[in-house]
């Protein structure tokens, strides 16, 4: 259900048969939350009564199992195309909040203006919470494809969204994963202190391995 609520879904896949609740009364919550991500439901029942019912409860389509993928992809790029695209005034992480009107990030009460480089890294990094982003995908983001950035002012932008993250001491969510990038996460318990101009290390970034879509 919570993953049904996320703005960031392009299309939801919904099987009728959950173990919890049924996709009928997950489509029906959702719907009546004013969720409108297109959904297309996928079961087994090919009665006319279920069909019937599951598009009255709002979904895009209905598909019966068993199904060939090129068919299932089909229907996904056709309830894709009907949906306008629309952008989140604000995106959030972890009580982390970037204004994308105003460009302004706001964390524990505290509200900081950002640059259009600091801003275009901040998005980067919300989209990508969790995930472990290199340097070059962040340059590519803040500076654009095939940029000369040298690694001073590199770094120099990292350092500073650290520090209007939260100052200097406090708990940091950008975090380092030497020899791999950076990544925005729920700071760990078990994570080192941090060192003037790098944020923490713990094991669990040093496990992290992602792959960027």
């Amino acid at each position: 259900m919570e993953f049904g609520r996320s703005p960031d879904l392009d299309v939801i896949l919904l099987d009728v048969a959950l173990p919890i609740m049924d996709g009928f009364t997950v489509l029906r919550t959702l719907r009546a939350e004013s969720h409108s991500t297109p959904t297309i439901m996928i079961t087994a029942r090919d009665s006319m009564e279920d069909v019937v019912r599951g598009l009255d409860l709002g979904a895009d389509d209905y598909l019966t199992k068993p199904f060939a993928l090129d068919n299932l992809l089909a229907r996904i790029r056709a309830v894709s195309r009907r949906r306008p695209h629309i952008e989140a005034d604000r995106l959030e992480f972890h009580g982390l909040i970037l204004d994308r009107q105003t460009h302004q990030l706001s964390y524990e009460g505290r509200h900081q203006q950002l640059t259009r480089i600091e801003f275009a890294l901040m998005e980067k990094f919300i989209r990508n919470a969790g995930l472990v982003l290199s340097k070059e995908i962040l340059i590519e983001a803040g500076w654009g494809l095939d940029a000369e950035i040298t690694d001073t002012n590199f770094y120099m932008f990292i350092h500073a969204l650290r520090h209007k993250i939260a100052p200097k001491g406090q708990p940091q969510l950008l975090q380092t994963v030497r020899g791999v990038g950076y990544t925005l996460r729920r700071p760990s318990t078990h994570a080192l202190p941090a060192e003037d101009g790098y944020p923490p290390v713990s094991e669990t970034n040093l496990l992290s391995k992602a792959r960027i879509v």
